[in-house]
């Protein structure tokens, strides 16, 4: 009973100092303090996949889950993001992406939290998960979904996108990525007026972002993903009774398609993206999900080509 009471007193402080951290970002971002990193580590590309010389059928962004804190991607992520370029060579792919930093700051480049993570790695989690809340904020929402939009165009422009060309972009997005890449919609129409295709996986988000500028969503899930399910009820923009929220209003006007991907969980073993785990037909979970990605880039490329402006 008294190791309770310990580490609420321990946790207590370190959440607080982690609210105030996650906010700091996007402030310093908006008042122009800092600004945003933008070159690679030396011998980095800024895209793989598809041959740069010539124009792609799609640039795919991954965004990943919390776990993300460097330019090169997770273990699982990185399995992802390779079966994605060995099944379709067609894509140019970005994973570089920082989705939990308006200023686009790797957590491992920080001293700080370089000494951290060899002591308590779980707050490199905590820091990232405060920043899909700071993210979700209606106080900060809109200069966060500002930012990282930003970083995200930025990052295609180096990867050789033009705006106006038609190309399709694609993003991906793992966990709470999909709070990142629902609230970069506006932000990348803006800058780079491309078509926007939005696919996530066990999306954890609070569904406020509008989505009028995302061409459809697709959203792979599963029964057994517990945290989805959470995020679900713990934002009330994703219940039904709210009509006029973002998510909403997009499934009303038919954008948002549903995947089963049963019986996939959120993280572990079976999880979406284990490739361990085998199905009945011998397909790994990673092999279905990155099959599930391609086959809808494939099947929504030519529409999405032929529309680059939305229907209100």
């Amino acid at each position: 009973m008294t190791e309770f009471p310990l580490l609420v007193l321990v946790l207590g402080p370190v959440l607080l100092a982690e609210a105030l951290l996650a906010r700091y970002e996007v402030m310093a971002y908006t008042a122009g303090w800092r600004t945003p990193t933008a070159e690679l580590p030396r011998g980095m590309p800024y895209a793989r996949g598809a041959d740069p010389d010539r124009p792609p059928d799609a640039y795919l962004v991954y965004l990943d889950g919390i776990g993300k804190r460097r330019f090169r991607d997770t273990r699982d992520g990185g399995q992802l993001v390779k079966a994605l370029i060995a099944g379709a060579p067609e894509l140019r792919v970005l994973g570089q992406v920082q989705p939990y930093s308006p200023l686009a700051d790797p957590l491992v480049d920080r001293p700080v939290w370089a000494w951290l993570r060899r002591r308590i790695g779980l707050l490199l989690f905590l820091h990232n998960v405060m920043q899909i809340f700071v993210a979700a904020d209606r106080r900060y929402r809109p200069l966060y979904n500002r930012a990282v939009g930003a970083q995200i165009a930025h990052q295609l422009r180096l990867a050789g996108y033009r705006p106006d060309s038609g190309i399709p972009v694609v993003l991906l997005s793992y966990s709470g990525g999909a709070q990142v890449a629902t609230g970069a919609v506006e932000q990348l129409h803006t800058e780079l007026r491309a078509p926007l295709l939005l696919i996530t996986i066990g999306g954890f988000h609070n569904g406020a972002n509008d989505l009028t500028y995302a061409h459809h969503l697709h959203q792979l899930t599963s029964a057994g993903d517990r945290i989805e399910r959470v995020g679900i009820w713990m934002f009330p923009q994703r219940w039904r009774l709210f009509r006029r929220s973002g998510w909403n209003r997009a499934d009303r006007a038919g954008k948002i398609t549903v995947h089963r991907l049963d019986p996939a969980t959120h993280v572990g073993r079976r999880s979406y993206i284990s490739p361990e785990e085998l199905l009945p037909d011998g397909r790994s979970h990673l092999d279905r999900t990155a099959g599930t990605v391609i086959a809808v880039i494939r099947a929504q490329r030519g529409a999405m080509a032929a529309r680059t402006d939305p229907v209100r």
